[in-house]
């Protein structure tokens, strides 16, 4: 990972130790592109890679910082997330860090909704600005990546930048879901279009072999530098714009005006990096940490992350193959197969159960009572000989025995009484039950 100039000899990095940087995470808003997953919780507390929350990626970046002045803004079902929230981030009593939810509230002078990222920060910046911080970090809830937080507010002083913005090179094919910019040699933003949809736009934009190799870009050329939605402001000019405007989006309205009356900087990220506000992506970029060698390491001892210890027992197999899959803490795994998959923490798989390119997040409890003798009850976890393929299995539900969860037909997009698909992924939401001998 780089920015435009190196950060390491920088001074700035250790600055970033004296308090002096507060960090927002935006937690978004109804999260309908995650439904079902987000039926019953804001998105930052859908569970991740087996163990983690979603929220628990942009605060472990900011810790490894040493910025532990952190903001989660919400304003739909927050509940799950400020309890994730608050049984996980304790600092000690010689601390003056925190974790704290702002959750949307009516305020005298403002009775509406966050009308869009700009927007929610705008309504919580009395509370931002409270210690006085030369620099605001936002990073987005519903990302996967690990990126070095000091080096990146480090550049943005170095440059004396009002904005910066962490970029990454992504396909063309990509650039009309992100903002996409073109950048001088010094790194300065000097074109910014939101989610463009023209094609003469978009190569306009896209980088050729020439500033590929000025900028020592890990790119090809035709590929863009696309907007990560992770930003450092320079707390006066964020009050200054925010203050003077109605703008209501960072990246429709807040950066284009930067751009013209402020020096907006570039950040460019070269190392792992998903959005994953689709049922589709949020389903690949977790089979991506299975593979052997995955491109966001979770085992690197130096950037942990961070989440609620449970005090579980290891994960127990009785009898079963198992190939590129994560197996969390608390699982009691008796299937006969786990390919490509990820079972979550305290999951439970009966004998003969074949997991393929599934996301299995657990369950937030032990069962302990035995199921009726005539079956009624279907247990929690999955039940002996059931099949399932490319799905993703919300925590706590209870899928029968001889069921065939694999979407055989090839539906993409479907609403039933015990499961939904997107985007060809079937989804079994939180508490569901699905009973023996089910077929999808």
């Amino acid at each position: 990972m780089t920015g435009i100039l190196p950060a390491t000899s920088d001074s700035g990095i250790l600055e970033l130790r004296v308090r002096d940087v507060v960090c927002a995470i935006l937690g978004g808003g109804r999260g309908s592109r995650l439904w079902p997953l987000t039926m019953r919780r804001a998105k930052p507390a859908v569970p991740v890679g087996g163990k983690f929350r979603l929220i628990d990626i942009p605060i472990s970046n900011s810790l490894h910082a040493g910025i532990e002045r952190i903001y989660v803004l919400t304003q739909y079902l927050s509940a799950s997330l400020h309890r994730h929230i608050s049984q996980t981030y304790r600092f000690d009593a010689f601390s003056s860090g925190f974790v704290n939810i702002l959750a949307a509230e009516q305020r005298i002078h403002e009775e509406k909704w966050y009308q869009g990222t700009a927007d929610a920060i705008r309504q919580n910046m009395p509370r931002l600005v409270e210690f006085r911080p030369r620099d605001i970090l936002i990073l987005s809830g519903d990302q996967l990546y690990l990126m070095d937080m000091a080096a990146f507010v480090a550049t943005h002083r170095r440059h004396e930048a009002d904005l910066t913005v962490a970029v990454k090179p992504v396909p063309r094919s990509e650039a009309s879901a992100l903002g996409v910019m073109r950048i001088d040699e010094d790194g300065r933003i000097i074109e910014f279009v939101e989610k463009p949809k023209d094609p003469a736009v978009i190569d306009s934009l896209a980088l050729d072999a020439a500033t590929i190799e000025r900028l020592g870009l890990d790119a090809k050329p035709g590929m863009v530098l696309a907007s990560m939605g992770i930003y450092t402001f320079r707390t006066v000019f964020l009050e200054e714009v925010l203050g003077h405007t109605e703008h209501v989006d960072f990246g429709r309205e807040i950066i284009p005006d930067a751009i013209k009356s402020g020096r907006v900087q570039s950040f460019v990220e070269n190392g792992y990096w998903r959005d994953i506000g689709t049922i589709a992506s949020f389903h690949e970029a977790n089979l991506e940490l299975t593979a052997a060698v995955p491109e966001l390491n979770l085992y690197d001892p130096d950037h942990p992350v961070y989440t609620r210890p449970r005090f579980l027992p290891g994960c127990k197999i009785n009898g079963c193959t198992i190939e590129r899959s994560i197996l969390s803490d608390g699982s009691i795994v008796s299937a006969s197969r786990v390919r490509d998959s990820i079972v979550g923490v305290r999951a439970r798989l009966d004998e003969g159960v074949v997991l393929e390119r599934t996301i299995m997040m657990g369950a937030t409890f032990y069962e302990n009572e035995a199921p009726d003798s005539d079956g009624a009850m279907v247990p929690l976890g999955i039940g002996r000989g059931t099949v399932i393929r490319d799905a993703i299995i919300d925590l706590d539900a209870r899928i029968g025995r001889d069921c065939r969860l694999t979407n055989e037909s090839g539906i993409q997009h479907l609403d039933a009484a015990t499961h939904v698909i997107r985007d060809g992924i079937i989804v079994v939401p939180r508490g569901q039950v699905v009973p023996d001998g089910t077929v999808v």
